[in-house]
């Protein structure tokens, strides 16, 4: 636009300049040569007007090439984008059950140790009524012989009576007693720890249904939510987990029955009520390593760890 004007100026110059000539006295060679150099003067403005706008026509033409190949540098970034966020979505979520697993392990682990310990404590017991039972033993036979007719028996290791020797006793009922408490838990955590999940159940359910008054009762309950949980019968570890909370109100499996609950609650679906679990570790159980699982999944939902 400003070149056009410039144009029209000029051209009016130059009429301007031939009315001038045929009013006024000036000589006609001088308003000649002042036309002529006018013309030359619109000439070059014209063809700088064409110069310009065909740079301008250049300039159009690469930027809307850098343009389309900015959009489609965004294209492919956005592809590669969703690419790396969902492979690290599967990448959390293996992780995830990848440290379930791991934690069932490690905790099976832990009671593995506090059993041993429990058990060295009562094998140091029963050593010490075993010596007491032989010296009773010694001191019976340096006493005298046994009555006539009398039938000698064998004697286990802490004294108790058992089948005559060389008679005609009916020996053990066929049920039998049960396995000791010691071997139902220890194999049962012997058999989590290993996968051997259907086998494990049967021992922890011996082991509550033999041994459901000792200390180790809530671990075993604990285990059996373990268990359906990492077969996904989330519906079924959940009950398991209750019968933690509400039959061992002083069980150390608390916060993870509490949290492992939580867990199997959002597989379920049960988003609101999962949440509510999750806040109830937070608040009942800090400095905890669930308190800490139970914030980073509350974080990782979205929400806040603390109702408002």
């Amino acid at each position: 636009m400003r070149f056009r004007n410039i144009a029209a100026f000029g051209v009016a110059l130059v009429i301007g300049a031939v009315c001038g000539s045929l009013i006024g006295p000036r000589p006609a060679r001088a308003v000649a040569r002042e036309i002529i150099e006018l013309q030359r003067d619109v000439t070059t403005l014209l063809q700088g007007q064409k110069d310009l706008s065909t740079q301008v026509t250049q300039d159009h033409t690469v930027m809307r090439t850098l343009l389309e190949q900015s959009n489609d540098t965004v294209g492919k970034l956005n592809g590669t984008m969703s690419g790396l966020q969902k492979s690290v979505q599967d990448v959390q979520a293996n992780s995830g059950a990848r440290l379930d697993t791991m934690s069932t392990q490690v905790q099976g682990l832990s009671d593995n140790l506090e059993e041993i310990k429990s058990r060295l404590g009562r094998l140091n017991q029963q050593l010490v009524d075993l010596q007491n039972t032989v010296q009773s033993l010694d001191a019976k036979i340096s006493g005298g012989l046994p009555p006539a007719g009398s039938v000698p028996t064998s004697t286990s290791p802490t004294g108790a009576a058992t089948q005559p020797l060389g008679g005609g006793g009916t020996g053990a009922s066929p049920s039998g007693p049960p396995p000791s408490a010691d071997t139902l838990y220890s194999n049962g955590l012997r058999d989590i720890t290993s996968g051997k999940y259907d086998l494990a159940r049967s021992e922890f359910e011996d082991y509550l249904k033999y041994y459901a008054d000792t200390d180790l009762a809530s671990n075993a309950q604990f285990y059996l939510g373990e268990i359906a949980y990492s077969q996904r019968q989330y519906s079924q570890s959940v009950t398991e987990y209750d019968k933690v909370l509400t039959n061992y109100p002083k069980s150390f499996k608390l916060a993870p029955a509490r949290l492992k609950k939580g867990m199997a609650l959002l597989e379920m679906g049960q988003k609101s009520q999962a949440i509510k679990e999750l806040r109830e570790v937070v608040k009942r159980y800090p400095g905890t390593e669930e308190e800490r699982r139970a914030r980073a999944k509350l974080k990782e939902l979205g929400v806040a760890a603390t109702a408002a």
